[in-house]
């Protein structure tokens, strides 16, 4: 690994002028990649659309150019012989086949075949929801990795949940059942089932789109390997309850907030577990949604006090890492057992209330490296955000059990063609300041400087 990030500039996407980037300053990223490797491009497929319009997907996944460039320069490493796989585990609710319209498969399939190389594209989940007015209504399993999972342990000090504490109420994940989250995070175990697919590959490309992010304050390079996971509700998202309680599912202490709290636990558990009911629910909530405060309240972790994501985040990556296909951890392998690097599509980057409902920025930018610590501090400083007030990135620095950089923040250099820039350099050209999400106004200096920092 390397403190080295190198950034091409672009407002449009031109998968012939990304290719040429990639070549010409790149090049020892993709030398890496030998004749015969199994190589995985993971993407982030999070959603085939905006939440609220779905034919508005230009800041929520990674764009098809990006992807065809990487691909291509991907093939000729390879030199017709080895395996291309490209995957991700999109939100449970998310339809992949919309995703995957989006996408130049034929393309690709038809590259790969001249080339002699075997294609791959694969939805890694084990199961998937269709969802009404929020509210899960019906469920499905799938195939998932066809190699399977490998369910990994961070037991004790390997994971960052080690001496944490959080509410009495447990943690909540991606399902309406709690117990099974707080099962696989007991205080001692932490559980995580991950892609056998990934975790057998020689080489794994980061694809992340840059977004602001709800829960985690931004999305890049650390945040995308969520979708390496093919069960979802072994992430925990937030520690239910107030702060108080030891909680961050809420920023503040407040009467409104302490009954949803206890509502919603027993709507999940009681209600929302049976189909039938849930689809009587789903009518009722959007009317219950403007009771409680749907549009102005800050819920389910969505600020920067979660104290619970970044971890699990962190935890995922050292997982890549150091555990081998049977969920092993070796601290011996020193980030090695997997070759990594990152290309992250900021051309079209998102702002606001990401990952799901971003308003696109054209940020004008492809940062490449292969430290996804240095690469998401980068973008986070890009979009004019201090790193050292997002807690997935002021903690990845500092990793002392299965570090994830061997850098530190004043090692980081930026390329931009022959002009080179430190990390404090590169921050002070910043002249236009991405909007974060709601719950996270501590990353806008205006804000900061005219309202201080609380978010209630």
């Amino acid at each position: 690994m390397s403190a080295e990030v190198y950034v091409y500039s672009a407002t449009q996407y031109d998968d012939k002028e990304i290719e040429r980037f990639l070549e010409d300053h790149c090049p020892a990223l993709f030398d890496r990649i030998r004749p015969g490797m199994r190589v995985v491009l993971k993407p982030n497929w999070v959603r085939q659309g905006h939440w609220l319009d779905e034919n508005d997907w230009l800041a929520l996944i990674t764009h098809p150019h990006v992807m065809s460039a990487v691909l291509r320069v991907t093939l000729k490493r390879l030199n017709g012989s080895g395996q291309i796989l490209i995957c991700d585990g999109p939100q449970t609710d998310s339809s992949f086949a919309k995703i995957l319209a989006r996408y130049p498969l034929t393309e690709w399939e038809s590259l790969c075949m001249r080339a002699g190389v075997g294609l791959q594209v694969l939805d890694l989940r084990e199961d998937e929801w269709v969802t009404k007015r929020e509210t899960v209504i019906m469920r499905r399993k799938l195939p998932g990795d066809p190699l399977g999972s490998t369910e990994v342990n961070l037991s004790g000090p390997w994971s960052e949940f080690y001496g944490h504490k959080g509410s009495d109420k447990g943690f909540y994940g991606a399902d309406y059942n709690i117990s099974e989250t707080n099962a696989a995070h007991n205080g001692e175990d932490n559980l995580y089932r991950v892609s056998r697919s990934v975790m057998t590959a020689d080489v794994f490309i980061n694809l992340p789109k840059l977004k602001t992010h709800l829960k985690a304050g931004i999305t890049a390079s650390l945040k995308n390997l969520v979708g390496i996971n093919t069960y979802k509700n072994f992430l925990p998202h937030y520690s239910l309850g107030c702060p108080d309680e030891g909680g961050d599912q809420f920023p503040g202490v407040k009467r409104r907030q302490r009954l949803e709290a206890a509502g919603g636990k027993w709507l999940k558990q009681r209600v929302l577990t049976a189909p039938l009911l849930a689809r009587m629910f789903s009518y009722i909530k959007p009317m219950l949604g403007r009771v409680m405060g749907a549009d102005e309240t800050i819920r389910s972790g969505c600020w920067h006090g979660n104290d619970t994501l970044w971890r699990m985040v962190l935890d995922l990556n050292k997982i890549l890492f150091y555990a081998d296909p049977d969920g092993r951890m070796d601290s011996s392998k020193q980030l090695g057992r997997t070759l990594y690097f990152s290309v992250v599509d900021a051309i079209v980057a998102g702002e606001g209330n990401g990952p799901l409902r971003p308003d696109p920025l054209v940020h004008g930018h492809l940062f490449c490296g292969d430290d996804p610590v240095v690469l998401d501090t980068v973008c986070a400083q890009s979009l004019g955000f201090d790193y050292q007030l997002i807690p997935m990135l002021k903690h990845a620095w500092d990793i002392v059990c299965f570090p994830l950089t061997a850098s530190c923040p004043d090692d980081i250099r930026i390329f931009f063609g022959s002009t080179q820039l430190g990390l404090q350099e590169y921050k002070e050209r910043i002249t236009r300041f991405a909007r974060p999400a709601r719950g996270w106004q501590i990353l806008s200096p205006q804000n900061v400087l005219e309202n201080g920092c609380d978010v209630n």
